[in-house]
């Protein structure tokens, strides 16, 4: 038996998991449905290459009498994010860029940004000379300095978003309008989640004369099988798209059409721009398959993305050690030696030391409406959930769960 190419185990006894405890999994995320906290929930479970168990809960929709189908396509936001790296580093490889160039030898658009400062009496904005511009491996473990607009936590990601940086029409009108705004803070000397992502789209754009799209399918997608993942649902698949909802405040769901104060993509039409920080729709069949690459260090049944040299760098700490040694509030996560960042992946550096049962390397993320993975080499394992619930404690409780029910289920650990 397979799904998407992926090939079942006999059971998954035959992976070292207990079935009756990944039963506790499935009884999590049934009862988040009949709860009424989420539409459906899809949840897809590897090891050494193989299905150990894959369940759909729910429906696409509320109201629905079908059952939510494996296939089913959610918009996975930021889970795009590792995708654009793994692009990134495909030129990488060929020589088209180093992580120390200064980001303007791409993005010259950018030269001679000026950081922020403080606010000055009258309020307005304060700016300083930068240091020098940010490298490329700055823009990909988010220590660049840029914003996002997608936080009220900021002067300058309340500048994104009166700038309207994220509802730019293009590429060259997102890097205009970002260039015009000042840095948070002198490149690599903090971490912020920002556009840097989305600009790494531009950057394979002109390395590459081809959409941001077009190479994805033709260097990505299109070899890893992926057959269902891209920035458009073509009209005869739209009924396999998942409903986004958000907190009603009545403890029930509300569809919801906007995300951090910006409509959703609906998927029928072209997007504005292809985001390389959260453009993508997805299936848990073919997130899993690009997970599993990425854990069998660049291929996947015969076919080399990366080299596995390559992806050791993606998967190793990019964030300088002094940022790490000290707290900032306005972090995504709280960084530290024990979790780290690479090159658009988390990595768990230290579990025990973060209370966790994953084995050291874990690389993941997640997306803003809800989805996650994480892809652990030292357990050989590659799991992907998906749900569709705008970004809030319910949600993100899904991710600690499932890790929670997935390591007390597995009893082999060893290789």
């Amino acid at each position: 038996m397979t799904a998407g190419g992926l090939p079942f185990a006999s059971s998954p006894e035959a992976l070292g998991f207990d079935s009756r405890r990944l039963a506790d999994l499935d009884g999590y995320m049934s009862g988040m449905v009949e709860a009424g906290l989420v539409a459906g929930t899809s949840t897809l479970l590897m090891r050494h290459g193989q299905v150990a168990a894959f369940t759909t809960f729910g429906h696409a929709r509320l109201g629905d009498d079908a059952p939510l189908a494996r296939d089913a396509l959610f918009r996975i936001y930021s889970m795009t994010k590792p995708v654009t790296g793994v692009a990134m580093m495909i030129l990488f490889e060929q020589g088209l860029w180093r992580l120390d160039d200064p980001i303007t030898d791409h993005l010259p658009e950018f030269a001679g940004q000026r950081v922020y400062a403080g606010l000055g009496d009258d309020g307005a904005m304060r700016t300083v000379e930068a240091d020098r511009p940010p490298t490329m491996r700055e823009l990909m473990s988010h220590t660049a300095g840029f914003g996002y607009g997608l936080f009220d936590i900021h002067p300058i990601e309340r500048a994104y978003r009166q700038a309207g940086v994220m509802m730019a029409q293009g590429h060259q009108q997102l890097v205009d309008r970002a260039a015009r705004i000042p840095l948070m803070f002198q490149p690599g000397t903090e971490w912020f989640y920002s556009i840097a992502a989305d600009l790494q789209a531009v950057v394979v754009e002109r390395l590459t004369g081809m959409t941001f799209g077009d190479f994805l399918r033709a260097r990505i997608f299109a070899p890893l099988g992926m057959v269902d993942t891209g920035f458009q649902v073509p009209a005869d698949q739209v009924h396999r798209l998942a409903e986004m909802y958000s907190d009603d405040g009545a403890g029930g769901l509300k569809v919801t059409t906007t995300a951090f104060d910006m409509p959703i993509n609906d998927y029928t039409r072209p997007p504005r721009f292809e985001g390389g920080g959260g453009g993508l729709v997805s299936t848990a069949v073919d997130y899993a398959r690009f997970c599993q690459m990425v854990l069998n260090r660049g291929a996947l049944d015969g076919v080399r993305i990366l080299r596995p040299e390559t992806v050791d760098l993606m998967a190793t700490n990019a964030v300088p050690e002094a940022v790490l040694d000290r707290f900032n509030p306005l972090r995504l996560l709280p960084f530290n030696p024990a979790l780290t960042f690479g090159l658009d992946f988390a990595i768990t550096e230290d579990p025990k030391r973060l209370g966790l049962s994953e084995g050291k390397g874990t690389l993941s993320w997640g997306g803003g409406g809800g989805t996650w993975f994480w892809i652990d080499p030292e357990n050989d394992v590659v799991f992907v959930g998906l749900i569709q619930r705008m970004a809030d404690p319910v949600s993100n409780e899904f991710r600690a769960k499932a890790r929670t029910y997935t390591y007390a289920a597995l009893t082999h650990p060893e290789k």
